[in-house]
């Protein structure tokens, strides 16, 4: 491994080590078991994502699919990708799910910021400020123009816009379906998503 961390390898013994986003990038070994954030310099370790975060993560990707695939304005949509870094300045943000729209040609994901960052709220107090609070001022300031926070505890959907006049505030709660302008004629129906996690009930 030639990173300038002097270990063998990256894991959930790391966390808290100070490295600099360049040092971050480097990295080229690690336990998989485990997702790696960098926040203002520090390695953030938390496991992967539960069946209940990843099961409607992975039926909204078979939406944007199918939406990109079929619709008749699906061309809209540029890229979308799951379990991605996301540049925030001196951070290394992981998001749930990053879209491009808009553009009419795949994006460079290193150098330009999705049009859309989605995230799916885990359990605990520190994830919920990070998902609420923290991300949501990163991605905004990036250049993000929406940001979704998809909550299977409060059973809603909590959209952050950018616009002209300040970020916009909406949400969404279950049994409503969402359409954003910047795919045009896609439907979103939260109930589908929360479905998704609720099928993981029995099985945590």
């Amino acid at each position: 491994m030639a990173t300038a961390i002097d270990l063998p390898a990256i894991g959930p013994d790391s966390a808290g080590l100070l490295m600099s986003a360049e040092e971050f990038d480097a990295i080229e070994e690690y336990d998989d078991c485990y997702r790696y954030e960098l926040i203002h310099g520090v390695l953030v370790v938390t496991p992967i994502p539960l069946e209940m975060e990843s099961s409607p993560n992975e039926n909204l990707g078979g939406m944007l699919y199918m939406y990109k695939k079929t619709h008749p304005l699906g061309s809209a949509l540029d890229l979308t990708l799951q379990e991605r870094y996301v540049h925030t300045g001196s951070s290394r943000r992981r998001a749930d799910r990053v879209i491009w729209a808009g553009l009419g040609r795949l994006p460079n994901p290193k150098e330009e910021p999705p049009t859309i960052a989605v995230e799916f709220v885990s359990a605990g107090k520190r994830n919920w400020t990070r998902d609420y609070v923290a991300k949501r001022g990163e991605y905004l300031e990036i250049g993000v123009v929406e940001y979704w926070i998809i909550d299977r505890f409060r059973r809603t959907m909590t959209i952050h816009r950018s616009t002209p006049d300040g970020p916009v505030e909406m949400i969404v709660p279950e049994g409503e379906t969402y359409q954003t302008p910047l795919l045009p004629g896609f439907e979103l129906p939260l109930s589908v998503l929360l479905d998704a996690a609720d099928a993981w009930r029995d099985h945590s």
